[in-house]
């Protein structure tokens, strides 16, 4: 059965985008819980959250962070998440872990795009979402930022308290009916919400419509199963600042979110592709254990923490589950509850809870702790993740550094879901990719100060595609004497574009014109320049190979001659074929002040980007959608910066590839100096 205590928990993350003051509310939920005496403030760098030394530099969050704490008979594990569009990725991946998503939007910012983006992912997952709309002491119109929520996420917006007295406190109008709010009259706002939750339950609606008493354990259930079906979206409001409000959404979190009993399941898979399993975790502690590794991070002082949740059986100190697929054990000997950066050891961990496990080096992302019976390749399913988009080509400072620099960003990119480290072999160029400039730059500070490896940086070369884009026959005859046994090989081929797959081999000879054992030789050299290129360098893709004719030498046909061959045909046939060179293309999301929609729109025009719509967002914010080849956005960051004043944001991420104009093709052909091949 499961543990009674699992039914006290609540997981809940706090998300959004930068200015709704998500750090400073777990702070204000810190102090009310008796957790910590007094608030700390961003500005001074000493919350509980923000421990990192480049968060407290600038003033902003970089990376999630743990704390927990009891209120009313329930343990809640709260997860402040970053809200930079930079470090969004490392806000998304922290859903893994909760049942509830809580989106703080700032009454002085309004809806931006990591908001949407968050709201968007939370509903692919299935989980509940809350929205507290705090620095409600600051605002003169919330009015306005609550109709930006319901034109944002529809009408199933509906608050269960209401601002008051200017922003100084908040009624209840969940179950309060009377008296006067900031927003109007909270029995209108009673009837709203009563309207939405009986929606979900047949029995309840018929007793409402007859004007029968409800039950408040009945309504109560009934909002949950609307908050979980997504039928509701419960509004909060706060002021983190100034303690309005944080009371009442302390108690909100313990009757209303679901704990972990409650909650949607978290979709985990036995086996892989068509053949996977679905498993639905029971919550229970004496079924068979799955424990899932949300999050890596590398403390300076335990040195790797592998936190994770358990969604089903339990741990306690000393146990030796599984790891992924391994079928040695790994021993687990300590666990931690997190604090921010303070460490709280705890002898056993029920299902549901979330904590942490130090110095086991095997664990890594997404790994699963689990007992070996529910079959192989037990994994929670993907969450799927912005891809990264904007680089930077790094060479360590120092000679003689590279396998320190390689150890590092393999920790780095271990930690973060959307930093990516990959070897260019076209361009010969290491190249970090992230989510935008402050991401790259806050990687490169990391690799300096905590690692001690600085290194050179440089823009990377755009990341080009060849491909063809008509049919054309290649040959080449290679020949080679040189004393006693020589070289000799033949081809012909055709190739075809085509628009499913990367790469398709035929053989199309008939007669034995080259003998079958020849033809894997024939398609190494083809990919050898699906690799290398056959114009400018770049990887080959999406192209059929036919070889249809050949000769062979009884005596000096060897492999290496076939290879060859094969490669030079198939560049030969590939310059005919009208080829083009593909850029990536990315969709961008811009938030901006309403009156720099002109000029974001103006400079995308002028790098080759296009504006697909705008919405207005209240507030005086507008969201301006868009797309632009990547390597004209390499330093949108600043240019953003300079046409709003700083008040604009963005995100961007791959969307797909398209032919480049004939004259930066040219350009890049021209530049290209392949090797050449001994014949």
């Amino acid at each position: 059965m499961a543990d009674q205590r699992t039914g006290t928990i609540r997981n809940v993350a706090i998300v959004g985008g930068t200015g709704g003051g998500k750090t400073s509310l777990v702070e204000a939920l810190l102090v009310k819980a008796g957790t910590i005496g007094r608030a700390g403030t961003v500005e001074d760098g000493s919350t509980v959250c923000d421990s990192d030394a480049i968060e407290k530099e600038l003033g902003r969050s970089l990376d999630s962070a743990l704390v927990h704490f009891d209120h009313g008979g329930a343990h809640m594990n709260v997860i402040d998440t970053p809200g930079g569009p930079d470090f969004i990725g490392r806000s998304m991946a922290m859903l893994a872990a909760v049942e509830t998503v809580i989106l703080t939007v700032g009454a002085d910012h309004g809806v931006d795009t990591v908001a949407r983006r968050m709201m968007k992912t939370a509903a692919s997952r299935d989980l509940p979402c809350m929205v507290v709309i705090n620095k409600i002491d600051t605002s003169t119109d919330l009015g306005e930022i609550y109709e930006a929520l319901t034109t944002a996420f529809g009408d199933k917006c509906l608050p269960v308290n209401l601002p008051a007295e200017g922003g100084a406190s908040v009624a209840d109008c969940f179950s309060g009916t009377e008296g006067d709010s900031d927003l109007g009259s909270i029995e209108e706002f009673h009837t709203r919400i009563l309207d939405q939750i009986v929606e979900v339950d047949e029995e309840l609606m018929e007793l409402y419509l007859e004007g029968g008493e409800i039950p408040t354990d009945r309504l109560r259930s009934a909002f949950k199963q609307a908050l979980r079906e997504g039928h509701l979206v419960p509004v909060l409001f706060v002021s983190a600042k100034e303690g309005a409000g944080i009371d009442e959404l302390l108690d909100a979190i313990v009757e209303l979110c679901p704990s972990p009993t409650e909650g949607n399941p978290r979709p985990f898979e036995s086996g892989e592709g068509d053949d996977a399993t679905s498993i639905t975790p029971s919550m229970d502690a004496d079924d068979p254990l799955i424990a899932h590794v949300f999050k890596i991070s590398a403390d300076p002082f335990v040195g790797k923490l592998s936190i994770f949740k358990v969604h089903q059986g339990s741990l306690k100190a000393g146990d030796s589950p599984r790891l992924d697929d391994d079928r040695k054990p790994v021993r687990l000997a300590h666990f931690f509850k997190l604090q921010g950066d303070k460490h709280v050891e705890v002898k056993s961990l029920v299902a549901g809870d979330i904590g942490a496990v130090s110095k086991v080096d095997e664990i890594k992302r997404n790994s699963v702790l689990h007992d070996g019976s529910l079959g192989e390749h037990l994994h929670l399913r993907a969450l799927e993740l912005p891809r990264p988009m904007q680089g930077i080509a790094v060479t360590p400072e120092k000679r003689g550094s590279e396998a320190k620099l390689a150890d590092a960003l393999a920790k780095l990119t271990g930690e973060d879901p959307t930093l990516v480290l990959e070897r260019v072999v076209a361009t010969k160029q290491t190249v970090i990719r992230g989510m935008g400039e402050m991401h790259l730059r806050v990687t490169l500070r990391r690799l300096t100060e905590q690692y001690g490896v600085p290194v050179l940086s440089e823009p990377p070369k755009v990341a080009y595609k060849e491909t063809i884009t008509s049919n054309a026959e290649g040959h080449h005859r290679h020949k080679k004497q040189s004393g006693g046994a020589g070289q000799f090989g033949e081809v012909f081929l055709r190739v075809a574009p085509i628009e499913e797959g990367e790469f398709e081999f035929e053989d199309a000879t008939v007669g034995g014109s080259i003998p079958k054992q020849f033809l894997p030789a024939i398609e190494k050299g083809i990919r050898q320049v699906l690799t290398d290129g056959a114009i400018a360098g770049y990887p080959l893709q999406k192209v059929k190979v036919s070889v249809y004719d050949g000769k062979h030498h009884p005596v000096d046909s060897k492999e290496i001659a076939f290879i060859t061959a094969g490669k030079r045909a198939f560049i030969a046939a590939v310059q005919k074929a009208k080829p083009v060179l593909l850029e990536p293309i990315v969709a961008m999301e811009i938030t901006c002040p309403e009156d720099s929609i002109g000029d974001v729109g103006s400079d995308l025009a002028s790098h080759r980007g296009r504006m697909l719509g705008t919405d207005m967002l209240g507030g005086g914010q507008a969201l301006i959608r868009g797309t632009a080849p990547l390597s004209e956005v390499a330093d949108y960051a600043g240019r953003l910066r300079s046409m709003t004043g700083g008040a604009g944001s963005f995100t961007m991420e791959y969307s797909h590839d398209e032919p480049t104009p004939a004259n930066v093709q040219q350009e890049v052909i021209a530049s290209f100096q392949p090797h050449s091949d001994e014949d």
